[in-house]
């Protein structure tokens, strides 16, 4: 692919686009499609016969073969045929209800699905695809909205595996970081800053102390209050009761147990750390290509696991168990294709200069006081813009470690200020492959779920905004800071449901 060039102002009208029409259109495929089209008009002088040859020569065919995105590819279609296998078989089902006797409250509910996501830090895309079949029955039987079960889901995946040093994103992270600080002459190992940033990771810590607030409080706002209120009355949408079509449980699913759920959960988890500790954890960084490596194996273990189980009690036959796995293949097919396109749509506005139009455009207003909240904003921008935080970081993290050392602002503050933009931007971008993992996994509406997390992931952003101000210009603690900004994130939440939302029975 060439060097970026910047475009200017035009090279904001891909990723404005994929955003309008995704809210527009309703379908996130055509959106980014088309984004991604106007984007290699841009590159090929509009001239349109160049351009359709530039979307897939230096887009799509070059996306889809990089390393990591194969490795993604072939462990999201391994994580689909397991998936699929535990809804086949009644093993979620049977999971479920056994957690449903002693889960009776919607409070509840949400707090231990929260729990859940806390647990399952190890993959963003993991946490969604297993919790989600989990507790959809759960809060359909207890009338939560599936926006938010999406919501939970979203909000305890990105946000967990960003501060976990072990993880896809922590090890990314780390090397972007040992890159800069070698190039800079600073001794400090890429472990410890990334350990040091972890407490000014405001944005993520905060997104993850929300939910709590929201489900104890049983008080909702916005789209979200209108989207509770109506699952309380009438369950899910028609539409979400059209997407269940797609699940379809064996003849014999009735003969499932929770075991069938527990089991290969235990398979998958040992099989992980045991790769883990074998690379050298925890006293050594496991590169991202063998954590990808572990997280497949530990899915393909844990559906012979599954396979063997239900032949065994006879709940579903050998070839039952290649077809439901096949199909759960297939499945994955529709989210794969957004995700292919969103890759897309990040190559051409990289390609097109959009990052760094934008940060061209605010780079003059940078204090070293403000140093920490500008650069959380910027990373916002980018990351919402294009749908992906690991960009944007590759883009933010080394100019913002090379700021930090020019200005003698912490580090470790810098660093966390552009992963917590970069991550709240991918958050609530329509177009980043989470978001619609977590819609998918929740079994609600793409869009319906975009439009009732935002207004709740705007209240930790504005949070983290005012805590960086904080420990920038006035000089205060990690602690401190965070504690300020979670009373602010609460006098805002209550002011919200007061004004624009109601409390929910």
């Amino acid at each position: 692919m060439e060097e970026a060039v910047s475009y200017g102002i035009l090279s904001l009208i891909p990723p404005l686009l994929a955003v309008i029409l995704a809210f527009w259109t309703k379908n996130v495929i055509i959106s980014l499609m088309t984004a991604l089209y106007v984007g290699c008009l841009i590159i090929a002088n509009w001239n349109p016969w160049t351009a359709m040859q530039g979307m897939f020569s230096e887009h799509l065919f070059v996306d889809l073969t990089g390393s990591s995105n194969a490795q993604t590819i072939i462990m999201m279609s391994f994580v689909g045929g397991f998936v699929a296998l535990i809804e086949a078989s009644g093993g979620a089902k049977a999971f479920a209800s056994a957690i449903a006797r002693k889960v009776s409250s919607r409070s509840a509910a949400q707090g231990v699905a929260w729990l859940g996501g806390l647990a399952i830090f190890f993959s963003d895309s993991g946490n969604s695809l297993i919790l989600g079949p989990i507790f959809r029955p759960i809060f359909d039987r207890l009338r939560i909205s599936r926006a938010k079960l999406s919501y939970i889901l979203d909000s305890t995946s990105s946000p967990v595996c960003i501060l976990v040093p072990v993880t896809g994103w922590g090890v990314y992270i780390m090397g972007i970081i040992a890159t800069e600080f070698e190039n800079l002459g600073i001794n400090t190992s890429d472990a410890s800053a990334f350990m040091s940033a972890v407490p000014y990771q405001f944005y993520a810590l905060l997104a993850l102390l929300l939910i709590p607030l929201i489900a104890f409080s049983k008080r909702d706002f916005g789209p979200m209050a209108k989207a509770e209120q109506y699952a309380l009355e009438n369950g899910p949408t028609p539409i979400e009761l059209e997407s269940d079509k797609a699940i379809v449980e064996v003849e014999n699913a009735n003969k499932s147990n929770a075991w069938m759920m527990i089991l290969p959960l235990i398979v998958m988890f040992a099989t992980i750390f045991i790769m883990f500790i074998g690379w050298g954890f925890p006293t050594q960084n496991v590169p991202g290509s063998k954590i990808r490596i572990a997280l497949t194996s530990g899915y393909l273990l844990a559906t012979i696991c599954i396979a063997i189980m239900v032949i065994v009690k006879k709940v579903m036959t050998f070839t039952e168990v290649v077809d439901t796995w096949v199909n759960g293949v297939k499945k994955m097919a529709g989210i794969l294709a957004i995700i292919i396109a969103a890759w897309g749509v990040g190559s051409v506005c990289s390609q097109i200069g959009t990052s760094q139009f934008v940060v061209d455009s605010t780079i003059g207003f940078l204090s070293p006081a403000l140093v920490p909240a500008l650069l959380f904003l910027i990373g916002s921008v980018i990351s919402f813009a294009t749908g992906t935080s690991w960009g944007t970081m590759a883009i933010l993290l080394p100019l913002g470690i090379n700021m930090a050392y020019s200005f003698g602002v912490s580090e470790a503050i810098t660093i966390a200020a552009v992963l917590s933009g970069s991550l709240f931007g991918d958050h609530c971008a329509p177009i980043s492959d989470t978001t619609v993992m977590s819609s998918m996994a929740g079994g609600c509406n793409h869009i319906d779920h975009v439009r009732t997390q935002i207004p709740y992931a705007l209240l930790a952003a504005i949070s983290s905004f005012i805590a960086y101000l904080i420990v920038g210009v006035g000089q205060l603690g990690a602690l401190v800071s965070l504690l300020i900004a979670l009373v602010v994130m609460a006098v805002l939440f209550f002011c919200a449901t007061k004004l624009f939302g109601k409390k929910i029975a």
